[in-house]
């Protein structure tokens, strides 16, 4: 551990990158992306072939569920095994990496990727961590994660955390910076992602993000919400609670599994627009599902004395329109629709549904199937995000993302967890 981040729930680790400098094959979107469009996947297969590419060690959610879900585990271990024993990686001992992401629109996103401590993160309700879920967690999503990354013995990130940052003082000065520093990696992301840079900090700038991070959280119940990747991080919280099962608590505290990589950012990032997640829901009579919406509100089910209304778009091939629920018990909109959706779907196992990011998608989905119908939600304020996770708990699954798709997270760094 580095003395200087010592109690520090964030901290440098020993990243590994891969030495070709052509990289835009190597680095993909996160796996959460484009569940409902196989074809994204199917042409980044189809451009990546066989060459050395983080897709070969990542498994799309949309295969989560597949009959060959085991084979494809089982395949990409053998991958991460093969690309540490053919030495793709280089290893960056006790690292901090700078990064500038220019996004679609033009923007930069600045980012720094290190460690972070799971001993310091909870995602059941009620945590007082000092990083903590911002959505709840689906405890039925995680098994199929955990499968996954068990046995794998490298990582690799695709989960963002938000530090409450007003004056930016931790990330923003190190732009100014970057001729200092040993430049990483510079290259365009595939699929209309932008371009990415990567600087490794020097031992000066590693000091002086310790000790404004511990200054931010002097005082402060959270220092650190998570952005995206709400899951990814659970999934990486059990499997160190499985292997802490298995050794001693002095063994427990040097496992590699301890720690996972994130990339931090700071909530106040002039680049970072908190986007709606809308929800899709598929194989369901449009006009039935809406009258049933209808009723619920009618029946007060979805009612709890906050004052207002709130207006749920939907589209269908059928038109679009909005439920209005008057005097809501949830806070948010996505609180509603979710409260109604779930008790639906429960009784419906032909029905599933999606989350989808962008809402021309999500329409399209919904005019081009007749069995489908789109809730188009309206985005939530950023500066609302640490008071709700503070003093509410966690906000309905997938409420906001950090940009659309192509904006996502890229797979680049790795880690060694085993």
């Amino acid at each position: 551990m580095d003395e200087k981040f010592a109690n520090l729930p964030f901290q440098p680790a020993d990243i590994l990158l891969p030495r070709s400098r052509d990289l835009g094959n190597w680095s993909v979107v996160a796996c959460d992306q484009y569940t409902s469009q196989p074809e994204y996947w199917a042409r980044v297969a189809q451009r990546v072939g066989q060459e050395p590419s983080t897709l070969h060690m990542i498994l799309p959610e949309s295969s989560l569920e597949g009959p060959d879900v085991d084979q494809d585990i089982a395949e990409i271990n053998l991958n991460m095994a093969k690309y540490l024993r053919h030495d793709v990686f280089q290893e960056y001992p006790n690292s901090l990496i700078y990064v500038e992401r220019t996004l679609a629109s033009g923007a930069v996103r600045r980012g720094l990727v290190g460690a972070v401590d799971l001993e310091d993160y909870d995602y059941e309700p009620g945590s007082t961590t000092a990083i903590r879920a911002t959505e709840g967690t689906v405890m039925s999503r995680i098994p199929p994660r955990v499968k996954v990354r068990k046995n794998a013995p490298i990582e690799l990130p695709h989960t963002m955390l938000l530090v409450d940052d007003p004056e930016l003082e931790v990330i923003a000065p190190l732009a100014e910076e970057t001729g200092g520093m040993e430049k990483l990696y510079d290259f365009t992301l595939m699929e209309g992602g932008g371009r990415v840079r990567g600087y490794r900090l020097t031992r000066r700038q590693m000091d002086r993000v310790a000790d404004t991070l511990r200054r931010l959280g002097e005082g402060s119940p959270m220092l650190f919400a998570v952005g995206d990747g709400n899951h990814s991080l659970a999934t990486a919280k059990e499997c160190y609670e499985q292997q802490k099962r298995y050794v001693s608590p002095q063994k427990a505290k040097t496992l590699p599994a301890r720690y996972t990589l994130v990339e931090l950012v700071a909530l106040q990032d002039e680049s970072l627009e908190f986007e709606p997640i809308h929800r899709v829901v598929f194989g369901v009579d449009p006009g039935q599902l809406l009258r049933d919406f209808r009723a619920a509100v009618a029946a007060g089910n979805l009612s709890g004395g906050r004052s207002g209304e709130h207006a749920i778009h939907y589209v269908s091939t059928q038109g679009e329109d909005f439920v209005r629920v008057p005097d809501p018990a949830a806070h948010l909109p996505v609180g509603t629709l979710q409260i109604f959706l779930d008790d639906w779907l429960a009784r419906r196992p032909q029905a599933r549904v999606d989350y989808i990011h962008g809402s021309h998608v999500a329409r399209s989905l919904a005019t081009s199937r007749q069995d489908t119908v789109a809730f188009l939600l309206p985005p939530m304020e950023k500066r609302e995000l640490f008071p709700t996770v503070i003093y509410d708990g966690a906000l309905p699954r997938k409420t906001f993302s950090m940009g659309e798709a192509h904006d996502k997270r890229y797979y680049l760094e790795a880690r060694k967890i085993r």
